[in-house]
């Protein structure tokens, strides 16, 4: 028993030294290195974190994927709707740096919406408030982290909106939010919480350096 509890530690160590070893060196390359260079190899840093995520969170039950490929499918179609119709978030492109789309949109993104909605629910749970306090509280994170991730986004050739940025865009990330975060808190799914508060706080740090200090 005290084994495994020392390799989980190891692994959860070595998974937190991973992001912020990417977050940073990503970073600096962008601001001090190949800019072009870094901005296009930006997308790596989410797939690393999906990868540590499956691993070390961990994603070791059914019911976990279940609910990950159903927040997976509800926020490309989500994103669906605004790219083609202009629904919900506004009038809104995706470029090339997220990889491969489905009808305009990235596969990556969705698979973002589930990992931020496990991730922010998971660090909800640590405060002591009540359940739908908890909810809105997770929400409300997945709506920093996108706030900090539009004044960047069309330098790293994630997405552009048409003009500035709606104000129904970070109404409806709250509104899907709060109904991704319920579904999950009321599944009374657990995790690991410190691989979700480093993972979470890295890409804060890192689109909140760049919000404050474009490049």
């Amino acid at each position: 028993m005290i084994e495994n509890i020392i390799n989980k530690i190891s692994r959860v160590t070595f998974g937190v030294g991973i992001i912020w070893l990417f977050h940073i060196s990503g970073a600096i390359g962008i601001y001090w290195g190949d800019t072009n260079w870094f901005i296009s190899k930006s997308p790596l840093n989410l797939l690393i974190s999906l990868v540590l995520f499956v691993w070390l969170f961990s994603m070791n039950t059914k019911k976990k994927w279940v609910f990950f490929v159903l927040f997976f499918l509800i926020g490309m179609l989500a994103e669906w709707l605004g790219v083609n119709y202009g629904l919900l978030f506004g009038q809104y492109s995706y470029g090339k740096n997220l990889g491969l789309k489905f009808d305009g949109v990235p596969y990556l993104i969705g698979t973002y919406w589930a990992l931020l909605t496990f991730i922010t629910a998971e660090i909800a749970k640590i405060l002591k408030l009540k359940k739908w306090s908890k909810i809105v509280f997770g929400a409300v994170l997945m709506v920093g982290l996108d706030f900090l991730m539009e004044k960047s986004a069309p330098v790293f050739d994630f997405w552009e909106f048409k003009g500035q940025v709606p104000l129904d865009n970070y109404v409806a990330w709250l509104a899907i939010g709060i109904i991704l975060q319920t579904i999950l808190h009321y599944s009374n799914i657990k995790g690991n919480s410190t691989i979700s508060i480093h993972l979470f706080f890295a890409q804060v740090l890192f689109f909140g350096l760049f919000y404050y200090f474009p490049i």
